[in-house]
């Protein structure tokens, strides 16, 4: 059954401008095939009309704020055949952008809004695909676009994981589960030529976190011959990054100490054991007992402080507090590497909190490079919502003290 969704006069417009999410209170009413008010239930699938019953598009319905996620902007059956190519499609420009070669086995598939397909991220590791949901319709229908990945990828495709249970409400009793193969975790897999074990059954998000793909590359272009500091370090991407790229010294920093074996585990599958040392502790505490004042190169790369515009304020006092203390810890001349992933603090708030660091931390500053996502999480021109991570280089310079 297809319901349909009338909008209220005037609320279409941000339709008609390809925005992908329709929210509760734009909807004037919702019926059923036969005209009828109707109540659909989680995941249903739903048309979109304007007031005066124009069709702007279809999509996944949901109780809540985001009451519809457009999955097509055209009046056409989803069917098994949509999902095949939608994804070809997304694979082909990941091929087109050269992010699939010998030393990179490690890339997003799908990126949400930012790929045409609200509520779903699908991540490639070395053959293995891993689909989450963070809506119950993609839930709905997680087989379609299981069979999907399998015609697109074919003999290449070793394996599909659906990891779900922690992106859904808990009601929904979601568990996660191989829909196609089965590996065991971890595997090895492969970023700019450092091999990381993938644990997608137990670790974080999907097993990895792929968005900051180029810009470990960045910094490894800054630490050869460097003392490097990778604070909140989870499985120490930016740590293997500047070892391989010829750090003399790098400390690597987490309050997990399951962060930490994943790390050291990486460390030693590279080879770098002899250059490296793990400290399972809270940064702020690290800065404060085991940080030395001769670091090169500093990265702070934190889980979002703000995940709700209720506490940004919040989020920007610990993100000052964060920066500051690391601008004590740099060398004149070093470099530091700091990031949010928080949406709700924007780029200029994030570069306003990072410059009155600097002022307290009372240390001449020149920013080097504005970070982003990479090209395989794109962000869709009509939904900038989907960028989401920021972060400077900064080169410190002298105190005023």
């Amino acid at each position: 059954m297809a319901f349909k969704a009338i909008l209220r006069q005037g609320k279409e417009s941000s339709v008609v401008r390809r925005h992908p999410w329709v929210f509760s209170g734009a909807i004037k009413r919702i019926v059923d095939e036969n005209e009828q008010r109707a109540s659909p239930e989680e995941g249903a699938w739903i048309e979109v009309y304007s007031n005066d019953r124009h069709f702007l598009g279809a999509g996944f319905y949901a109780l809540g704020s985001i009451a519809i996620r457009i999955i097509t902007f055209q009046h056409k059956e989803v069917d098994s055949e949509f999902w095949k190519n939608r994804i070809a499609e997304s694979l082909q420009l990941r091929k087109s952008l050269k992010l699939i070669n010998e030393q990179n086995n490690i890339f997003r598939l799908i990126h949400g809004e930012g790929d045409g397909f609200p509520g779903l991220i699908i991540d490639m590791y070395n053959g293995n695909a891993v689909i989450q949901a963070h809506a119950y319709g993609i839930h709905l229908v997680r087989h379609d676009i299981s069979n999907a990945l399998q015609q697109v990828f074919g003999s290449e495709l070793q394996s599909i994981y659906y990891k779900s249970k922690e992106t859904l409400p808990a009601s929904f009793e979601v568990e996660n589960e191989f829909l196609f193969g089965e590996v065991a975790t971890p595997i090895v897999a492969s970023e700019y030529d450092c091999k990381y074990q993938i644990d997608w059954v137990t670790g974080q998000k999907t097993g990895f976190f792929i968005d900051q793909r180029e810009n470990r590359k960045l910094i490894g272009e800054y630490s050869q011959g460097k003392k490097v500091l990778n604070t909140f370090c989870y499985s120490g991407g930016f740590s293997l990054a500047a070892l391989k790229n010829g750090a003399t010294e790098v400390h690597s920093v987490d309050a997990s100490e399951k962060a930490i074996v994943l790390t050291d585990n990486n460390i030693l599958l590279n080879g770098f054991e002899d250059k490296h040392q793990s400290f399972a502790i809270d940064t702020f505490k690290f800065f404060e007992q085991e940080a030395d004042e001769d670091y090169d190169v500093v990265v702070l790369d934190p889980p979002a402080f703000a995940k709700h515009q209720n506490v940004k304020h919040k989020a920007v006092q610990g993100y000052k507090r964060l920066n500051a203390t690391a601008l004590k810890f740099i060398k004149p001349g070093g470099i530091l590497f700091t990031f949010s992933c928080s949406q709700v603090i924007d780029r200029k708030l994030f570069y306003n909190t990072i410059m009155a660091a600097a002022i307290q931390a009372k240390r001449e500053v020149r920013v080097l490079h504005h970070l982003s996502q990479p090209a395989d999480h794109p962000v869709n021109i009509f939904h900038p919502e989907g960028e989401y991570l920021k972060g400077l280089v900064l080169y410190v310079g002298e105190s005023w003290n």
